[in-house]
């Protein structure tokens, strides 16, 4: 049987493909051993305790509960000079691997993912940044979350996506931020010439001069399987750029 990945894993730069499959070469012998190994980048923080200590340290509020068989990332997108910083968190499914920004003297590319990618489950941030700071996103029309949702699945371009609908739209309040918690589906166009139907769920807010949005999606056929962990990620998602210091935490340049 010959086994086609139709993922988002097929959008990623060949070197983050080869730092994937080295890293699930570690999974697979630890698995031999009956052992769970949580992949997480070195300069990530995970861990409960972890997690909370260094949001206590920014006088944030700590991590709600975090579902059984999940594991909480802490991470700063925007470290490099070309990016503003926002503190990132939310909470994956403890076998999926973690992929952080990369940063060298030009700047910082990539983001803050999360994933089982041979079976095309990702969950992703995204900062989109066309509106600038969004007052009371909760009131806003439909128009702006359907632009923030295409510009974040279609960040390799807007050819590698079709038929794409917003489904539902719920305004929630966590710890004091209003977040807008969003149904889609669409299909992904693969370089294969396959159309692949996907359903996913986000959370988007507006901190500092942006729109951010966590997205997590699976194929359409897994999603019945998925939904409860996908929906578990994105409420899990919290993010800051106002009133913390993270100036020691970012890239200095000469």
């Amino acid at each position: 049987m010959i086994s086609l990945n139709l993922s988002e894993d097929n959008l990623i730069t060949e070197g983050s493909r080869r730092s994937f499959l080295s890293q699930a070469a570690i999974t697979t012998g630890m698995a031999c051993f009956g052992e769970t190994l949580s992949l997480q980048p070195a300069n990530a923080v995970s861990g409960v305790s972890k997690v909370d200590a260094k949001l206590r340290g920014y006088g944030l509020p700590p991590l709600g509960p975090v579902p059984d068989g999940f594991a909480p990332l802490l991470e700063i997108y925007g470290k490099g000079k070309n990016r503003f910083p926002i503190l990132v968190s939310f909470s994956h499914p403890i076998t999926w691997v973690v992929q952080t920004p990369s940063n060298d003297v030009n700047g910082e590319d990539g983001t803050v993912q999360a994933g089982d990618y041979g079976k095309g489950d990702t969950a992703t941030f995204f900062v989109y940044s066309d509106p600038g700071h969004v007052n009371d996103i909760a009131t806003q029309p439909k128009e702006l979350f359907e632009k923030a949702l295409m510009k974040s699945i279609g960040q390799k371009g807007e050819n590698m996506y079709q038929n794409f609908k917003v489904t539902k739209l719920t305004p929630v309040t966590k710890a004091g931020q209003t977040y807008v918690m969003a149904d889609f589906k669409y299909q992904l166009l693969t370089g294969a010439g396959f159309e692949v139907d996907r359903k996913g769920v986000a959370s988007i807010t507006s901190e500092g001069p942006a729109v951010e949005v966590l997205w997590a999606a699976s194929t359409s056929a897994r999603f019945k399987k998925t939904e409860p962990n996908l929906r578990n990620i994105v409420d899990s998602f919290r993010c800051y750029t106002e009133g913390i210091n993270m100036s020691d935490e970012l890239m200095q340049y000469d």
